[in-house]
């Protein structure tokens, strides 16, 4: 009985709280409505040179009163319909609000913080209709956010300074919608550390594939707005050979680490079902080594073992061995985030996650305001959260 009676008294509140906010967001409504009505009042009245009701002569009147019209204004209150008076030259608006314009700044600010902080542009929609009470489509998002095309051109141009001991290099593919059907476009992306755990996603560009020319447009990129790798002690890939080349131009001083995740990958392709574990068993022995010397003799036990039977993948690993061995050189307790591109793979899922609803992208700077809105809400969510391993190695 007890429970029952707390139950209903639960429910007594929650209509409570609900009528009283209710009730109080539409007083508050109502007067802003008054008040923006009065303020368009008085913007026609300074225009007459008269008040209401006053009447002057013929000779010095410059327009004549011509009732009024209604319009909706969304608020963050909700949608007030306006009575916006006029003359026979013109109409006269609240002072606040520009012509054309159906929200108020608030509300467009929060479509766009929305956005921003990894909600699709329909979700941003029904999201915005539950607290305005107004249904805004995806296009609608679409349009308020390209505003962001600015800060896009920012996010592109700004100094990135030379700071990094570590970088991240990685591609993902997108689709986007083309008047002869989807076609899928690259994303390059640069991913940087700095020795205190800071991280950051630097930058992003288009490209047709990851070739030599694509890699190079994003390091010359990153090395002409400062990043010009005086303080880099290792760059992370996953084994492209067209960014290894690139890398040899631009940086080619620093170690480059290939992912230990891609490289067993490409190992276990070329092997037969059955072999495949104590394939992958015995690889693992090589970068789970306690050091260089021990990794070496794993590898030297590993070649010995399948070097007659996977006589090319023996020597494809034993040719890519220096440079998946480099992050030994480094702080142990490092090892293991260095020797992958893991730390960039978990952005990718991120961007997948948030594109795939969507399909296909109407247009490329559409993939670049998604992609920086993406972008942006990680690197606001890193400024107060290093990475503790790297911290520690500073």
């Amino acid at each position: 009985m007890r429970v029952k009676d707390n139950t209903r008294f639960e429910g007594f509140v929650q209509d409570l709280q609900e009528s009283f906010w209710g009730d109080f967001q539409g007083r508050t409504r109502e007067v802003l409505k008054q008040l923006l009505q009065a303020d368009a009042e008085q913007c026609m009245a300074e225009y007459l040179g008269l008040k209401w009701h006053e009447r002057a002569k013929s000779e010095e009147r410059v327009d004549y009163r011509n009732g009024f019209y209604e319009r909706d204004y969304v608020t963050p209150l909700g949608v007030i319909r306006l009575r916006i008076p006029r003359t026979r030259l013109r109409s006269f608006l609240p002072r606040c609000i520009a012509p054309l314009q159906r929200r108020a700044p608030e509300v467009a600010e929060l479509i766009r913080q929305a956005f921003l902080r990894g909600i699709s542009t329909r979700q941003v929609g029904r999201v915005v209709a539950v607290l305005t009470g107004e249904p805004v489509s995806a296009q609608t998002v679409s349009k308020l956010t390209r505003v962001l095309d600015q800060a896009v051109a920012a996010f592109h141009t700004r100094s990135i300074g030379d700071d990094w001991a570590y970088l991240v290099f990685d591609g993902v593919w997108l689709k986007v919608r083309r008047a002869f059907g989807p076609q899928r476009v690259l994303l390059l992306v640069a991913y940087g550390i700095r020795r205190d755990g800071q991280r950051e996603l630097l930058a992003f560009t288009r490209a047709k594939s990851e070739s030599q020319a694509g890699w190079e447009g994003l390091l010359n990129d990153l090395f002409r707005r400062g990043l010009q790798g005086r303080h880099l002690q290792l760059i992370i890939t996953d084994g492209c050979a067209g960014l290894a080349r690139a890398l040899e131009t631009v940086y080619p001083r620093v170690r480059h680490q290939r992912c230990w995740v891609h490289k067993m990958r490409n190992l276990l392709e070329k092997v037969k079902r059955r072999d495949e574990e104590q394939v992958k068993s015995e690889a693992q022995k090589i970068y789970l080594a306690a050091n260089l010397a021990c990794a070496k003799r794993a590898f030297e036990r590993f070649r010995f073992h399948w070097r007659l039977r996977y006589p090319t993948m023996v020597r494809q690993l034993e040719r890519d061995l220096p440079e998946l061995l480099h992050f030994f050189a480094l702080p142990r307790h490092l090892w293991r985030k260095l020797r992958t591109t893991n730390v960039i793979e978990r952005c990718f899922v991120e961007v997948r996650r948030r594109t795939r609803p969507m399909v296909v992208f109407s247009n490329v700077a559409s993939v670049d305001r998604i992609i920086y809105a993406i972008f942006s809400r990680f690197n606001q969510d890193w400024k107060n959260h290093t990475l503790q391993l790297f911290t520690q190695a500073a």
